[in-house]
């Protein structure tokens, strides 16, 4: 009995630390990112650009559902939403500070052109991102979220898919080369095990690009990946 009890509360003192993590990275049909999602707080989710800034926040209600929120609508949140004041630093005045219980933080003025004003930590994950040294096509991009790292493609390699996600955690993620057929060049051609085709340039003209086979939604290693547009 006195295992038990432990157990369950190494649970509950657990459960803080995975509840803000990333939970789904939307794609547009080209490849490139629109958001990364984090569920803070309930049905709450967070949205950021892939350089750690707010896009929006607010409750999924189609999660009450139990269906797919292909649209990203979002309702207002109603539980507790506090915002930085005028007495803090210029980087994050005036940006939300809580919503429900998860503290939202932000690099500092102080902290350089490159970090200031970006997403610092989402209640108990921290973010970093790439230095204005590193790579052309990558810099100031999220490099890591608590636990999960980013890696991107560089200014080396192809032009359709320079500056596209490369990686999150041990997912890998292909694209279709400037090479391939213009109706699918730079989309995606596989996010972990699932690949993706298209329909091409040769095919009726209403089908041209669109996905031909793989899923929208494709979950891996804990996370989901939304692609747009089909």
């Amino acid at each position: 009995m006195k295992k038990l009890l432990i157990a369950t509360v190494i649970t509950l003192l657990m459960l803080p630390a995975f509840a803000q993590t990333i939970t789904k990275i939307t794609f547009a049909d080209n490849g490139s990112i629109v958001s990364i999602a984090y569920q803070v707080d309930d049905n709450a989710v967070l949205n950021l650009n892939e350089d750690g800034t707010i896009i929006n926040w607010g409750v999924d209600l189609y999660k009450e559902r139990g269906v797919e929120n292909y649209q990203e609508k979002l309702e207002k949140f109603m539980g507790r939403a506090e915002y930085y004041d005028t007495a803090q630093n210029e980087a994050f005045r005036g940006k939300v500070k809580y919503i429900g219980k998860t503290l939202i933080t932000y690099y500092a003025s102080y902290d350089g052109d490159e970090f200031k004003g970006k997403v610092k930590s989402i209640g108990t994950s921290t973010l970093d991102y790439y230095k204005d040294f590193e790579d052309a096509a990558y810099k100031r991009k999220l490099k890591t979220s608590g636990p999960v790292s980013f890696s991107w493609y560089s200014a080396f390699d192809n032009e359709a898919i320079k500056g596209k996600l490369k990686a999150s955690g041990s997912t890998s993620i292909t694209y279709y080369a400037s090479f391939d057929d213009k109706a699918y060049k730079g989309k995606i051609k596989s996010v972990g095990s699932t690949s993706f085709t298209y329909y091409s340039s040769f095919d009726r003209q209403e089908y041209r690009g669109r996905m031909k086979s793989g899923s929208q939604i494709v979950m891996s290693n804990g996370i989901k990946y939304y692609i747009r547009g089909y």
